[in-house]
């Protein structure tokens, strides 16, 4: 049986449609919305669904998701983020890669991004973005890692850092990680360079509180490094990127220096342009 853990924080705008996928999924499986510190219709309309939720008065990914940890039953166990729709088919799918690869503990879908109505530098950004090889092999900015119970066993729970992602893509080596073919999962795009900036920021900031805490032994696992001259040789090799790489660079540039600046800030700096709005659908693959 399929666990799933949705971790959601003031997401009344996009989980439904996230716990409707979810819920047509075949199999057995069950459903859990951890609620963290949400302030709006979060918890209303995950209770709307029938599936289980835990409400926590305090906001923090790592303590929702260590909170439904502990109260989930069933294997593998899914951690979904709440503006993710999962295609149908996709636990038989998912299953089926740990059934056939036994060494495998984690797998994730393949992911595209939708950059629909985004101005261009955002839209270049997503282009270079998503041809980054490390972006085949990790397991994160995919909104979806699925664990086998063995690859559960990997730690203890989730410390309260904010790459969550990268902290999973840590426990294990290449060899146990799979991507499911056929299991595509849209990631949206900021909706503006600002949304994207800030962004970038979150997820610098994050990255480097991970290896700061690796560095010192806090936690477990070998963080992969940052690889800053990968965007080149995927312009190289695709010369037709070379009009994208001004903005990404750039981009690059301006998320480092904030990320830096604000280093000891608590603030979340999460992008909410694409929960404000329905979106239609175009793609980078």
């Amino acid at each position: 049986m399929f666990s799933v853990i949705v971790a959601a924080h003031n997401e009344e705008a996009v989980i439904g449609r996230t716990l409707d996928a979810l819920r047509a999924q075949q199999g057995e499986y069950e459903i859990i919305v951890s609620a963290n510190g949400c302030t709006d219709e979060t918890v209303a309309v995950a209770g709307s669904r029938g599936v289980r939720v835990v409400d926590r008065r305090a906001p923090g990914k790592a303590a929702a998701l260590n909170a439904a940890d502990r109260i989930a039953r069933g294997f593998p166990r899914a951690y979904v983020d709440a503006d993710i729709v999962l295609p149908a088919g996709a636990f038989t799918t998912i299953a089926a890669v740990f059934a056939a690869r036994p060494e495998v503990l984690a797998v994730v879908p393949r992911r595209v991004l939708n950059t629909v109505g985004r101005p261009w530098p955002v839209r270049s950004y997503a282009a270079i973005n998503s041809r980054l090889p490390v972006f085949r092999a990790g397991l994160f900015g995919r909104g979806v890692i699925v664990l086998s119970e063995e690859g559960r066993k990997r730690f203890a729970e989730f410390p309260p850092l904010i790459s969550d992602d990268l902290f999973l893509d840590a426990q294990f080596v290449e060899s146990e990680k799979a991507e499911a073919q056929g299991v595509e999962v849209v990631v949206e795009t900021p909706l503006t360079t600002r949304a994207l900036i800030t962004r970038l920021v979150r997820v610098r900031r994050g990255n480097a509180q991970l290896r700061a805490a690796s560095a010192d032994g806090q936690i477990e696992g070998a963080v992969r490094e940052s690889n800053r001259s990968a965007w080149l040789w995927v312009v190289v090799r695709d010369p037709r990127l070379i009009p994208a790489a001004v903005p990404y660079v750039a981009i690059t540039l301006m998320a480092a220096v904030r990320a830096r600046r604000d280093r000891q800030s608590s603030a979340w700096e999460r992008d909410d342009s694409t929960r404000n709005r329905a979106e239609t659908t175009e793609t980078v693959k």
